[in-house]
């Protein structure tokens, strides 16, 4: 089947393959050099989104990665990659770095949500993820957001006000997952199917929503040969697009990213 006629579903269930590629294959393979930081200074260090220093050439980065684990042990190290508030946190505390230094952020997407257990809601789940894009709205440097699996929820979003947002083929990204968009408009959760279509959660509905700004092909084959390619289209456009950016002033970046969230493209409403 030719990935054109895959249906939202069956994009959602690739997004979600526990042998996809995670963030972190992507940063080592794009960037030439990646060192890892760690802590909110406040708390702990949640694994279930990784920061750090990244170069290509001559260029420094900050990156802010939600990471899966690649097996059941990792899974659990990085709780599923789902982001407890202290991840929030921390990425707010590399956002600055970056601001001072003079860094460009770039952000990996792939959770299926904040994690919503009792101690998160405790530490302040909801206050660290509308700081975090409060923080992003208002940063001086420029962001890429590049979403490369399952982008749910607040979980996704709090890391997704950039300038620029890319996302992979058969990525999907949305407010929700089906499941709970059945759920709670349906009270019928097993219309899952049916409502990832209502969602316009591909990156060709995002596309034309205008929500994200360039879809990266994902090629068919070798899963290593595929990650390689993917890499070095992404490298190329997280090139351009800074090169790009960096004929902006820090007032010119900030507004830049204000009117890309304010003219977006007319949504209807779903019923």
């Amino acid at each position: 089947m030719e990935n054109a006629q895959l249906t939202a579903w069956e994009r959602v269930e690739i997004a979600r393959n526990p042998k996809r590629k995670t963030s972190l294959d992507y940063v080592e393979t794009i960037f030439d050099e990646f060192i890892e930081l760690h802590g909110d200074r406040n708390f702990r260090d949640d694994k279930a989104i990784v920061c750090g220093l990244a170069r290509i050439g001559e260029q420094n980065y900050t990156i802010i990665a939600e990471q899966k684990g690649r097996n059941t042990k990792e899974n659990i190290e990085r709780n599923f990659g789902m982001p407890n508030p202290e991840s929030y946190r921390k990425a707010i505390r590399f956002m600055h770095q970056a601001e001072k230094f003079k860094r460009p952020v770039i952000t990996f997407i792939d959770t299926k949500g904040a994690y919503p257990g009792i101690g998160a809601e405790e530490r302040g789940q909801g206050e660290a993820i509308a700081k975090s894009m409060f923080e992003m709205a208002k940063l001086k440097v420029p962001i890429i957001s590049i979403v490369v699996g399952e982008g749910s929820s607040g979980g996704a979003l709090a890391i997704g006000v950039a300038n620029k947002v890319f996302m992979l083929e058969n990525a999907i990204y949305s407010i929700l997952s089906p499941e709970g968009y059945s759920s709670i408009l349906w009270k019928d959760p097993t219309r899952v199917k049916e409502a990832a279509e209502k969602m316009k959660l591909t990156a060709k509905d995002l596309y034309d929503l205008k929500v994200i700004d360039k879809i990266i092909k994902e090629p068919k084959g070798d899963e290593e040969e595929s990650l390689k390619k993917i890499s070095k289209n992404l490298k190329k456009e997280i090139v351009s697009s800074i090169e790009e950016m960096k004929k902006l002033d820090e007032k010119e970046i900030v507004q830049n990213r204000y009117d890309k969230f304010r003219h977006m493209g007319e949504f209807k409403v779903i019923e």
